[in-house]
């Protein structure tokens, strides 16, 4: 049986921008990271090009799998010794991008969390020039590195948050066999 949905709150498309964050919220449920599960996706022009979640380099066992990053360390950043294992999700997505011969260039990419400076030189040298994210990692001399790459130009960086009514909805579909939704009286 179908469900009739009237909330004119349920009827509101997604901006592209929460489209896009919501799609980097499923990446980062692909995640192997034990510390933090970050999603990314490139786009350009309205349509993905890429997806990338963090995670141990393919092929190397998964910290998820084996229950910690290395021994006697439960997860990389309990440790300021150990390097994190994972491969970033923007370099996920990057790499992937360039695995399948997808041009990045003139792109932009949505993260669930705000790119490290290794990162961001990354994403600037893949030609992507505007970086929308959820949640702020850089502080201090990293922030002030971020932020001389926008004043050169180099790229833009916006915080960006899904609206309430947009997070409640995808809830619905995602809860719900969506084919059995009726949004539209």
């Amino acid at each position: 049986m179908t469900e009739l949905i009237d909330n004119a709150a349920f009827q509101q498309r997604p901006t592209w921008d929460e489209y896009f964050m919501l799609l980097t919220k499923l990446a980062a449920m692909r995640s192997t990271c034990l510390a933090f599960p970050v999603g990314a996706v490139i786009a350009k022009n309205k349509q993905v090009l890429a997806t990338g979640y963090n995670g141990s380099p393919s092929g190397s066992a998964h910290c998820t799998t084996q229950g910690y990053c290395y021994p006697n360390l439960s997860s990389c950043d309990a440790s300021k010794d150990f390097p994190s294992r994972a491969v970033h999700a923007e370099a996920n997505a990057i790499a992937q991008a360039a695995k399948h011969g997808i041009p990045t260039d003139g792109a932009s990419i949505y993260v669930t969390l705000e790119p490290c400076i290794s990162c961001l030189k990354l994403v600037i040298s893949a030609g992507i020039r505007e970086v929308y994210y959820e949640t702020t990692f850089n502080k201090g001399n990293n922030a002030d590195l971020c932020q001389s790459f926008v004043a050169e130009g180099l790229v833009t960086l916006k915080q960006i948050k899904v609206s309430p009514s947009v997070i409640e909805r995808a809830n619905l579909f995602l809860n719900s066999p969506t084919s059995e939704l009726r949004l539209f009286p």
